[in-house]
C-alpha cells in the first residue's frame, strides 16, 4: 500500500444491518447510514480512509431489483480508480442474487467488492453487524505480497467465512452463518485472523481495464419441478409473453420426468427459441446430464446443463447474456463457459 491509508467505500443500500426498530409498531425499518457508524465505533480504529454513499431511500433486499443492481454497478464505476475496495451492506434475502448479478456486470474487476449484511440490527446489543462490517472492511483492504488486492472479485463475507459471490446461496433465516457455498471452497475463514485460501481466489486471465454492463435482461424464469405437475401447467409456463430463458430446476442429477408429454414439451420450447439450462433443486452438487436415462432426454431435447452453478448465478447470468443482445444460441453456448469462476466445468 505504500504507506498509504486503504481508501474504502462502503456502499449502504439497507437490510437488517442498518435497521432500526420503530418504537410505535416495533417493525424494523430502514435507517441512515449515520446510526449504522455511530453504533460502530470501532470502525475508526482501523486507520482507514473511509468514505460512504447511500442508497436514498434504504430498501429491504426482498425489493432489490436490476435498477439496483445497476445503482450498485454505478456507484463502483464511478468511484473505482479513487478507492482500493468496495463493502456494500445489503440485505440478507436477495444478497447472493445481488453477488451474482454484480459478478457478470463488472468484467475484468480487479478489485475487492464485498457484499456483507447480518441477521440483528446492528444497533442491538447482541449483534453480527459490528463484526461482519469491521471483518468486511478488512478483508477489502488486504493486500497480497505483491501489494494487489488479496481478493479481486465479487464476495459475500458473513460470520466465519468468505464466499464467492456467484456460488453462495442463503442456508439459513436465523443462524449467524447464514450462507454457503456448497460446491466452492470458503475463500477465507475468519477466526482469530484472517485466512486466505488463495487458491480459492479467482484471479482475471488477463489485466484489463473494467468494464460494466448495465443491461441485464428480465424476460426469464424459474421454473421447478415437482410430482404430480400437469401438462397444462408447464405448456402455461413455458407460453410467458416474451420469455426467452428458463433456468429448470430438476431432481438429483439433473432428472425429470420421462413421460413423452413432458420431453416433447421441452424439445418444442427449445424450438421456439426458448434456452432452457437445467440445475439442480439439491444444495450440493450439481447436473450430471448423462448420469441417468432421465436427464440425458433432456440433453437430446436441447436442454443445457447448468453443472454445479446455484439458482442464483444460473438466472442472473441469463440475464446477463440475454443483456448482451445475444442470439439463443451463442447465450446456449456461454452458459457451458464459467466467465468468472461462477461453475466447474
Amino acid at each position: 500500500m505504500d504507506g498509504k491509508k486503504p481508501k474504502i467505500l462502503i456502499i449502504y443500500t439497507g437490510g437488517t444491518i442498518g435497521m432500526i426498530e420503530n418504537p410505535e409498531t416495533h417493525v424494523l425499518q430502514p435507517f441512515d447510514f449515520t446510526h449504522l457508524i455511530d453504533n460502530v465505533p470501532k470502525v475508526k480504529m482501523l486507520d482507514y480512509d473511509i468514505a460512504n454513499t447511500q442508497f436514498n431511500p434504504p430498501i429491504d433486499s426482498a425489493n432489490m431489483s436490476p435498477s439496483h443492481w445497476r445503482e450498485l454497478a454505478s456507484a463502483i464505476e464511478k468511484n473505482y480508480d479513487d478507492f482500493d475496495g468496495f463493502v456494500v451492506l445489503h440485505g440478507t434475502d436477495t444478497m447472493a442474487f445481488t453477488a451474482s448479478a454484480l459478478s457478470f456486470m463488472l468484467e475484468n474487476l480487479h478489485k475487492p467488492v464485498i457484499i456483507t449484511g447480518s441477521q440483528l440490527p446492528i444497533g442491538e446489543v447482541r449483534t453480527d453487524g459490528e463484526e461482519n462490517l469491521i471483518t468486511a472492511l478488512q478483508v477489502a483492504a488486504a493486500r497480497d505480497k505483491e501489494g494487489e488486492p488479496m481478493v479481486r472479485e465479487v464476495a459475500i463475507l458473513f460470520e466465519n467465512y468468505l464466499w464467492r459471490g456467484n456460488r453462495s446461496t442463503k442456508m439459513s433465516a436465523d443462524n449467524f452463518n447464514a450462507f454457503k457455498s456448497n460446491n466452492y471452497p470458503p475463500l477465507a475463514k475468519i477466526g482469530l485472523g484472517i485466512h486466505f485460501n488463495e487458491e480459492a481466489l479467482y484471479r482475471v486471465p488477463s489485466r484489463r481495464p473494467m468494464k460494466v454492463r448495465y443491461n441485464m435482461d428480465t424476460n426469464v424464469i424459474f421454473i421447478d419441478l415437482y410430482p404430480g405437475m400437469k401438462e397444462s401447467t408447464l405448456r402455461y409456463m413455458l407460453a410467458t409473453p416474451d420469455v426467452k430463458g428458463v433456468v429448470l430446476r430438476t431432481y438429483g442429477a439433473g432428472n425429470a420426468p420421462d413421460d413423452a408429454w413432458f420431453i416433447d414439451t421441452i424439445r418444442k420450447a427449445v424450438e421456439r427459441g426458448i434456452v432452457i439450462m437445467s440445475v439442480t433443486q439439491c444444495v450440493n452438487g450439481g447436473v450430471r446430464a448423462s448420469l441417468y436415462d432421465t436427464g440425458n432426454r433432456l440433453s437430446l431435447a436441447g436442454v443445457v446443463s447448468g453443472h454445479d452453478i446455484t439458482s442464483e448465478a444460473a438466472i442472473t447470468k441469463m440475464m446477463y447474456l440475454f443483456g448482451m443482445g445475444l442470439p439463443p444460441e451463442n447465450v446456449k453456448k456461454y452458459l457451458c463457459y464459467s466467465l468468472c469462476g461462477e461453475v466447474s466445468l
